[in-house]
C-alpha cells in the first residue's frame, strides 16, 4: 500500500506545517509528479494552498491510499484505525523533517478525517499538534459519513478550530451546529469558531463552489484560519 500526499512549503520562512484533508471520498488518484488526476483542484483546502504558504505554512494535501481506489476511496474508511495509521505515518514523515507544529486541516468530509484522528491519537502518541476544520459535517450523511457531533470530542486534547459559513446551505453542514461544535472539545487547550459571510454561491450547495466552500471569500479565510494556528509563534 502506498499513501500518496504532494508536499509543498512556502518560500519564506517554516512556522507551521498542514496535511490538507479534501472532502468527498477523498480520491484524489494522485500522480507520481503531483497532478490530480481524478478531482480535487477546486477542493477549498487544495485550491487555497498557495494562501497559507504565504503564512509560513507548508502544506501536504493528502489522498486516499493505493489500496482504496475510486469510487470507494476514503468513504467508510475515515474513522477507522487504518486511516489513523496512513495519518500517523504522514505526521511522522513531516516530524522527521521539520520541527515545527503539525496541523491537520480538512475540509467538508475531510473534516471527520481530522476530528477522528485528533480524538484517536494525541500529540505524544504520534497525532497532531492542532486540528482546523472548515465546512465540518455535523449532521448525519449515511454510514460513511458519521458526522463530527457523533464522535467524542472531549477526547481532542490539542487545538481545535472550527471555520463555517454562516449561509453554508450543505443539508449535512448545519451553521447552527457548526457554530456550536468547538465548545464539545473541552479537554482542548484552545478552542475557536470563526464564523464567515459574503462571496458568491453556484452549484451544489454541499460543493466547493457554493458558501460552503467559501467562495469569493478564500484569502480572508484562509489569513483568519492561519493567524489562529499561529498564536503564540
Amino acid at each position: 500500500m502506498t499513501q500518496r500526499f504532494l508536499y509543498e512549503e512556502p518560500a519564506g520562512p517554516l512556522r507551521a506545517l498542514a496535511i490538507l484533508l479534501p472532502g468527498g471520498s477523498g480520491g484524489i488518484v494522485m500522480t507520481p509528479s503531483g497532478s490530480m488526476v481524478r478531482w480535487g483542484e477546486d477542493n477549498f483546502v487544495v485550491r487555497t494552498r498557495g494562501l497559507l504558504h504565504k503564512h509560513g505554512i507548508a502544506t501536504a494535501v493528502l489522498d486516499a491510499p493505493s489500496d482504496r481506489p475510486p469510487p470507494r476511496s476514503l468513504n467508510g474508511f475515515r474513522q477507522t484505525a487504518g486511516h489513523v495509521e496512513d495519518l500517523k505515518a504522514v505526521i511522522a514523515w513531516l516530524r522527521a523533517r521539520h520541527a515545527v507544529p503539525v496541523w491537520t486541516m480538512g475540509f467538508s468530509a475531510g473534516s471527520l478525517s481530522a476530528i477522528w484522528l485528533a480524538t484517536q491519537l494525541p500529540a505524544d502518541q504520534g497525532g497532531p499538534d492542532g486540528v482546523a476544520v472548515a465546512g465540518a459535517l455535523v449532521d448525519n450523511a449515511g454510514e460513511a459519513f458519521r458526522p463530527a457531533t457523533d464522535m467524542d470530542l472531549k477526547r481532542i486534547t490539542v487545538p481545535l478550530l472550527v471555520a463555517h459559513h454562516e449561509a453554508d446551505g450543505c443539508k449535512y453542514c448545519s451553521p447552527v451546529k457548526a457554530a456550536a461544535l468547538a465548545n464539545l472539545a473541552t479537554s482542548a487547550p484552545r478552542r475557536g469558531t470563526l464564523m464567515f459571510s459574503g462571496g458568491q454561491s453556484r452549484g451544489d450547495p454541499c460543493h466547493e463552489w457554493a458558501h460552503h466552500g467559501f467562495n469569493g471569500i478564500e484569502a480572508d479565510v484562509v489569513r483568519s484560519i492561519a493567524e489562529w494556528m499561529l498564536v503564540g509563534q
